[in-house]
């Protein structure tokens, strides 16, 4: 009993020392994004909706440098423990230059082809002429950006997630900063808040680019096995952002179809989102901590140990945010009326989050136990279970009940809930079958 309780002391000192700097890095993202949130309030509701716009397109453009840190670190990890220095040097360049050169293939169609794309989703004139000078500068980001998601899936996996630390609260602090200074200061206006996102986040990538030289691994070469590694694990990480996105503009749509009031519920919405964002992105953050401690055990091949990891990552995940869900919940008038001056506007964020957060604590248990099975190679999993939660459940619930049968927005945020219990249970159930843990093998590191 004595090991086991040692056993266990051991993996919740692991799991804690990957999960902290990563709480600490996504309150940075909530940070950013609340600032980005207010600063565009400055402009009027149209601003706010049109950021949350961009916004969402923006990530549509991230799809593949967040699945392809997610192989990364599938692979580094279980390499940096298995005491391979040669092939974690090759898997760290090769990852480098898959995420350089995916960053610049997308920048080009994203400054082109941004007023296409907005003007393809049929979005209403009074947002179209903020949102697309917005989002073409937004997507000069997308290199760097690119840089920085990889570089830091690399440094946590090899144990230095205090470096991947210590560059983002640098961006945290450049970028908010930048945000007041450019957007209300100069002549840029609202724009200034794409612009402070692109100058922080090139600051970011070129400070992880010194930490990643001081990584204990030999110098690497580009190797095609690798990357074929990578993209294996990565593809169905990149379908899920992809349905998960999508789905996410989708529900934007379905919004603005609802009969009155659709762009207050719009701008509740995002104003929401980045109140939510308090919860979801500790939630997101246990999930990668939870990818490495499950890889580097695997590693070890400590399959136990792996298991136990995982579960352990996921309750001190779920504490967490059910905290933060009492305290968001009990202010949720107060906080939304500091991003907003509509009355409306106000309404309709504190009915969202009255609603929407109720589900959170289940929302983290699907996602953090989804990170173990990232980590052990099995991305097919999380990928199954968002794509049929949000389009087979999420969105046909949202349309039918809150614009069909005219119930309205609180229909839309439960449509939400009925689709996170459904994703978090589809998990659970494989996580607990334990198949993942013999199928991780087919997640080769020689």
């Amino acid at each position: 009993m004595l090991n086991s309780d040692t056993k266990i002391s051991a993996i919740l000192r692991e799991s804690w020392s990957v999960s902290w700097p990563m709480i600490l890095i996504m309150s940075y993202e909530f940070v950013i994004g609340i600032t980005d949130v207010f600063v565009a309030g400055r402009f009027g509701k149209e601003a706010q909706a049109a950021y949350g716009l961009a916004f969402q397109l923006y990530f549509l453009f991230m799809i593949i440098a967040i699945a392809l840190s997610v192989g990364t670190v599938a692979v580094v990890s279980r390499l940096f423990t298995s005491g391979k220095r040669d092939e974690l040097g090759r898997a760290i360049h090769s990852s480098v230059v898959m995420s350089r050169a995916a960053g610049l293939l997308f920048s080009i169609p994203g400054i082109l082809g941004a007023g296409l794309l907005i003007g393809c989703l049929g979005v209403r004139a009074p947002l179209k002429p903020l949102a697309v000078p917005f989002m073409r500068i937004y997507a000069l980001g997308f290199l760097f950006d690119y840089l920085l998601i990889n570089s830091n899936a690399v440094l946590r996996s090899c144990g230095m997630a205090k470096r991947s630390l210590a560059t983002m609260t640098i961006v945290c602090l450049l970028n908010v900063a930048l945000n007041f200074l450019l957007a209300l200061y100069t002549p840029l206006g609202f724009n200034g808040i794409a612009v402070a996102t692109v100058i922080s986040l090139c600051a970011g990538s070129m400070l992880n680019a010194a930490h990643m030289r001081k990584i204990d691994a030999a110098p690497g070469l580009f190797d095609r096995s690798v990357i074929k590694r990578i993209l294996t694990i990565s593809w169905p990480s990149g379908v899920l952002q992809i349905l998960w996105q999508a789905g996410a503009m989708a529900l934007f749509l379905i919004i603005s179809l609802l009969p009155k009031e659709n762009v207050e519920v719009l701008a509740a919405f995002t104003n929401g989102l980045k109140i939510e964002s308090a919860i979801f992105l500790p939630a997101f953050a246990f999930n990668m901590a939870n990818a490495v401690v499950v890889g580097n055990m695997l590693g070890r091949k400590d399959e136990r140990g792996a298991f136990r990891g995982g579960l352990i990552t996921a309750i001190l995940g779920v504490s967490l945010v059910s905290v933060l869900t009492l305290v968001v919940i009990a202010n949720a008038g107060r906080i939304g009326a500091l991003l907003s001056n509509d009355p409306v506007v106000v309404r309709e964020c504190a009915r969202y989050m009255y609603i929407a957060l109720l589900f959170e604590p289940v929302m983290a248990w699907g996602v953090i136990l989804g990170g173990g099975l990232n980590g052990a190679g099995d991305t097919m999993t999380p990928m199954l279970g968002v794509g049929i939660s949000i389009w087979a459940l999420r969105l046909p619930l949202a349309y039918i009940l809150g614009v069909r049968c005219a119930i309205g927005a609180a229909a839309i945020w439960w449509a939400m809930n009925v689709s996170l219990t459904a994703q978090a249970v589809f998990i659970s159930v494989k996580y607990f079958s334990r198949r993942w843990i013999t199928d991780a093998e087919r997640v080769t590191v020689s």
